[in-house]
């Protein structure tokens, strides 16, 4: 009996070795390559990762059992994510806490709320028990992988997926600040230069950058029911429409009593760059990963490349803009309101 069950304790042991084996030959066989913040990247299905967030999501293309009534929120790094978190967390929370007063955003940071798959609950768990790690309902995950990571699992189920994307200059200059604010011990920072020639290239976490932007484009033209595409500048242009086309998207769209009451407005508020970054829990607390969580808030502004970016390197993207996008349908915008070269656009 004793050697019976020593025989079921070993399998889990004998399964986790023969995986960790299984995934180093991977990366043995990967190209590879060095960040933004010069960490070890690879190659894998057309996309770079971080070995271990790479583990992370074949992890949750494996066993990750959503339920219809999911919700995924899923962004290109640096393209509003925090905001859309807090944003999607409000609107379809709302009737779960008594006020504002007792809104949880006052509390904890939106990657509390709403939590990474890659980062924060498959990162250091290949099983994670999802059931009892979400307090709120409906679940609300996060994540960065291209449309094509998401598992089958996802894409044939009734939940929800919320994508935002940004203009690739201003998630460029936020994602080489961010990067730089949490450099870790013997890694090497790149210069601007540097760094911008690696963009362009896509080599950087998630990237390139065209690929993950088509993948959910196309996706959404596809199944528009599904998929919501948004953009950060026209989040930024006209918040209260958007909080409320969420709503639809989501099924809970805003009663008469909430319009005349003013909860759209009061999310809009709660969960601006302004309230956010005041909350003491983002002022002074910390991701899972160690990062601290002030870290997510810099400037929350549209057209801030224009400080950094020179002329040649504006050059540079806006002719991989059109070579990407060209034929896509898809127009992005590089500042919120519309010049001769605030678009740059489809055919």
């Amino acid at each position: 009996m004793s050697m019976e069950k020593a025989e079921i304790v070993s399998k889990p042991d004998d399964l986790e070795e023969s995986w960790d084996d299984e995934f180093q030959k991977l990366l043995q066989t990967s190209p590879k390559d060095r960040s933004l913040a010069g960490l070890d990247l690879y190659f894998y299905q057309g996309f770079w990762f971080k070995s271990r967030v790479l583990k992370a999501v074949i992890s949750f293309q494996e066993h990750l059992r959503p339920f219809d009534s999911d919700v995924i929120i899923a962004t290109v790094p640096k393209c509003g994510t925090t905001w859309l978190k807090a944003l999607t967390f409000s609107v379809l929370c709302r009737n779960q806490f008594a006020s504002d007063e007792n809104h949880p955003l006052l509390t904890f940071g939106p990657h509390q709320l709403v939590r990474f798959l890659e980062y924060d609950l498959y990162y250091n768990n290949p099983s994670p028990d999802l059931e009892n790690d979400c307090v709120y309902r409906p679940r609300i995950f996060s994540t960065h992988v291209p449309y094509s990571f998401l598992p089958t699992s996802i894409k044939d189920s009734g939940c929800k997926i919320v994508f935002a994307c940004r203009n690739p200059m201003d998630m460029f200059i936020s994602l080489w600040f961010f990067q730089n604010n949490i450099i870790v011990e013997n890694a090497v920072p790149l210069s601007l230069d540097e760094a911008f020639d690696k963009f362009c290239h896509g080599i950087y976490e998630f990237g390139p950058f065209f690929d993950q932007v088509l993948g959910y484009w196309k996706a959404c033209q596809e199944n528009p029911d599904k998929i919501l595409f948004l953009q950060y500048e026209d989040l930024k242009e006209d918040i209260n429409s958007h909080i409320r086309n969420l709503a639809v998207f989501l099924g809970v769209p805003f009663t008469e009593e909430e319009e005349e009451q003013g909860v759209v407005e009061e999310i809009a508020k709660i969960c601006s760059f302004e309230s956010l970054k005041e909350v003491e829990m983002n002022k002074k607390g910390m991701h899972a990963s160690g990062i601290p969580n002030s870290v997510f808030f810099r400037k929350a502004k549209v057209g801030d490349w224009s400080n950094y970016l020179t002329p040649s390197m504006v050059e540079r993207l806006e002719k991989l803009i059109q070579e990407k996008l060209g034929d896509s349908g898809l127009t992005l915008k590089l500042t919120c309101k519309a010049t001769s070269k605030d678009h740059i656009a489809s055919a």
